[in-house]
């Protein structure tokens, strides 16, 4: 009965420390904000996305760039294009937000704002990276997601790519030179 009691109250203290700890964590896992995205696609006729560790870390950087400079913009670091190069990805997407704690809210938030959705919706796209900071008062949280597909070249995929949708920079010598904007959407010139 001491051994049973020991161990009952070594489980007691094991299992405070991890909720202790679960508390302690960000709102979301990024697994938990992979899943919500991803059951979002499926009904949608879109194919899951897993975490990336490095959409996490571009997501992480402009997260805390907004939070650090109170400043909700795509630009805050530079392009878009140059910060996605290193995911070496055929086309990606960026979401940012603030104002809500969790990231189920926030995703609500992208769900219904058209252009937030249709980059949720990215066709093909397999990965993403999902993170979030507070600023300097710790009253506000910044979101962003990037997700990102298409790792494999696919030829004749471009002319089917999606407006929202930031494509990666072809060779300047092999690219036709271009001599206007045709649409103008989020700063990009397309």
């Amino acid at each position: 009965m001491i051994a049973w009691g020991t161990t009952a109250r070594r489980a007691v203290g094991s299992m405070t420390a991890f909720f202790l700890l679960l508390a302690a964590a960000p709102a979301v896992a990024a697994e938990s904000a992979a899943e919500l995205i991803s059951t979002f696609r499926l009904q949608h006729g879109e194919i899951r996305v897993v975490r990336d560790a490095t959409l996490d870390r571009i997501a992480l950087e402009q997260a805390r760039a907004m939070a650090s400079k109170d400043d909700l913009s795509h630009e805050v670091l530079g392009p878009f294009a140059r910060r996605i190069a290193p995911a070496r990805a055929g086309r990606a997407a960026e979401n940012i937000a603030y104002g809500h704690d969790s990231f189920e809210k926030t995703l609500g938030q992208w769900i219904d704002s058209s252009g937030h959705r249709r980059n949720l919706l990215l066709h093909d796209a397999s990965r993403v990276g999902v993170a979030s900071a507070r600023d300097a008062s710790g009253k506000r949280t910044y979101w962003a997601m990037v997700i990102a597909g298409d790792y494999e070249p696919k030829p004749g995929k471009r002319d089917k790519e999606p407006l929202v949708a930031v494509k990666r920079e072809a060779d300047s010598s092999s690219r036709p030179k271009s001599t206007g904007c045709h649409i103008k959407l989020l700063s990009l010139c397309i």
